[in-house]
């Protein structure tokens, strides 16, 4: 959604056609390395908006090459775009790629689990290495958003090297503790009465 409602927000804006939009969510985002979308992503989602009536596309004429498609916003894209400000964003913490690769860890006996935290841990200092490194070489005086944006990231990894050694110091707690099994439910159809 994200992608779809800042096209949204771009086209607000002014008009663009694909590769303006791609290269305006890029500068917005701080640069491909901090989100990187494809030019797929970009005219897909276009594709997508216009079949909703959120945006219109006109062909401009171009010196010598091929029409270019630049898209505007339509009164109903104004509308959608409305409601995504009026709207709080959904978190997605309670997905977490490393709590599945703990939990399996633990209960497969393939990997030692306390190796498993530590490279977890190594790769977070890493990350957060990096990101100081960025932060450190913005230019404050004209990027105050790119800070902010940084030091939200850095403060995310710091709670999760902290998280971390919570966990670390529960493990043998949490590994005494039976492995979760899934409800069993009856197979095939049920029975007629």
């Amino acid at each position: 959604m994200t992608v779809r409602n800042a096209i949204l927000g771009l086209l607000a804006q002014q008009p663009r056609h694909g590769y303006e939009l791609r290269a305006a969510f890029e500068a917005l985002v701080g640069g491909a390395d901090m989100w990187d979308v494809k030019p797929a992503q970009i005219y897909t989602t276009l594709a997508r908006l216009e079949e909703a009536g959120l945006v219109s596309r006109d062909s401009v004429e171009q010196d010598g090459g091929p029409e270019k498609l630049v898209y505007s916003l339509t009164p109903a894209g104004h509308d959608e775009l409305a409601g995504w400000f009026r709207a709080g964003v959904a978190t997605e913490h309670q997905r977490d790629e490393f709590f599945v690769k703990l939990m399996v860890s633990l209960y497969s006996g393939e990997a030692d689990p306390y190796q498993v935290i530590r490279a977890q841990r190594n790769r977070l200092y890493q990350d957060l290495h990096d990101l100081t490194a960025r932060r450190n070489g913005v230019d404050g005086r004209r990027e105050l958003a790119q800070i902010f944006l940084l030091d939200k990231s850095i403060m995310h990894l710091e709670a999760d090297l902290r998280w971390l050694d919570l966990l670390e110091a529960r493990l043998d707690d949490i590994r005494r503790q039976p492995l979760p099994q899934p409800q069993v439910r009856p197979r095939g159809r049920p029975r007629k009465s």
